[in-house]
């Protein structure tokens, strides 16, 4: 079963009267679409290997810089094609160093995406919907109506904007291997959920994955989702990276009201299909994520059902205080009680990590992004009503 909303498609001609926008196509994507454009098929291979490179690996935008290139061959790409990324709208960094951009994309639509600094990596959060179906009565984003699924383009777009924020791009005549690896791990946690534009995310991975470009490890990307059950197995064997879950609840009682997906797939079928995808992905754990919430789901009791729930699938927990927004209808969990649970899941043989809060000063933590065309306020009744906590 394929679960997809709002499919974009890649054209397999060029358009009338219009340049494509070469970021976000797959290598047999962008192989057919320079062949479409009058590159000779012999050649195919080849020139596609050296515009990838360029884009992905160079971070070079203008065809006229791509100087292993004939002049001829860099004057057909400057005529049929462009390399453009989503609009840069603000940027705010945290005082501890979290950034968050403002990225418009086609139609003016915008989404948040998130860098997070640490002494040892940084990790990029990025979205993959504009707006979110979920309603997750904790999450902000979830506040937001769909507006519609990003492009594969608009995704990896994501990881390049913040790359040119972060000069990551190798300086010319210097291999990428020498530089820093300032944004070293993905995580798509942003706004939306992923399985529900699987195609575009899967692509949009394939390429930050690959060995000549960005050239990201599979094990250096996780991606998030509520359970969208049918869509995880398919995770597992055409993208194959790192795997993380919102579940927040340990009775299908309160997660139906706090991940209202649970309502279609409940824990047992989210916890079948989780159990089967270390195996085939080849990955060494999944990643439990818990908001902690006040008298909601974070009791003794609580803890003690979920080591005993997961029992069997390489995992580990993480706790996250919850991060409050305009109109929550929850608070965060007293730190002792946090402690207290985190202990009995370490004691289970789990890892348990409670997150440290990043960027709550510019609404860059977990569960806050929503976009600033998007924030009109709703009362802690609107939200308690609409979640059924009312």
């Amino acid at each position: 079963m394929t679960i997809t909303q709002d499919m974009v498609t890649i054209p397999r001609k060029l358009p009338e009267g219009g340049k494509v926008n070469l970021v976000g196509l797959t290598r047999d994507q962008l192989r057919d679409t320079l062949i479409d454009a009058g590159t000779p098929e012999a050649q195919a291979k080849m020139r596609t290997g050296q515009v990838w490179q360029w884009i992905y690996q160079k971070g070079v935008r203008d065809f006229a810089t791509m100087t292993n290139l004939a002049k001829d061959y860099r004057a057909l790409l400057s005529e049929n094609f462009v390399i453009e990324l989503p609009e840069l709208v603000s940027r705010n960094v945290s005082a501890d160093g979290t950034r968050k951009y403002l990225v418009r994309i086609a139609g003016g639509h915008e989404v948040e995406t998130v860098y997070i600094p640490e002494e040892s990596r940084g990790t990029l959060c990025i979205s993959s919907q504009v707006g979110c179906t979920l309603t997750c009565s904790f999450c902000h984003t979830g506040t937001q109506k769909l507006v519609r699924n990003l492009t594969a383009g608009e995704i990896v777009g994501q990881v390049m904007l913040a790359r040119d924020d972060l000069g990551e791009w190798p300086a010319p005549g210097r291999a990428p291997k020498v530089e820093t690896r300032l944004l070293s791990n993905v995580v798509l946690m942003g706004m939306g959920e992923p399985l529900y534009n699987f195609e575009n995310v899967r692509d949009a991975m394939k390429i930050v994955m690959d060995g000549e470009g960005i050239s990201l490890s599979r094990r250096r990307i996780t991606l998030s989702t509520s359970g969208v059950v049918p869509e995880i197995a398919r995770t597992a064997e055409e993208i194959g990276c790192m795997l993380a879950v919102s579940f927040h609840a340990t009775t299908d009682a309160v997660r139906d009201k706090l991940v209202p997906i649970n309502r279609k797939w409940n824990i047992a079928e989210l916890l079948d299909a989780l159990r089967e995808y270390p195996r085939l992905s080849n990955s060494e754990r999944i990643t439990f994520e818990y908001v902690m919430l006040k008298g909601v789901n974070d009791s003794d009791a609580d803890a003690r059902r979920l080591v005993n729930l997961i029992r069997g699938i390489p995992a580990k927990i993480n706790l996250i205080p919850f991060n409050e927004w305009p109109g929550a209808p929850y608070e965060r969990s007293d730190w002792e009680r946090i402690e207290s649970f985190a202990d009995i899941v370490h004691k289970a043989g789990y890892a348990s990590p409670i997150r440290t809060p990043r960027g709550e000063d510019i609404m860059a933590a977990c569960g806050q992004l929503k976009s600033a065309s998007e924030r009109a306020r709703k009362s802690r009744a609107q939200i308690a009503a609409e979640s059924g906590l009312a």
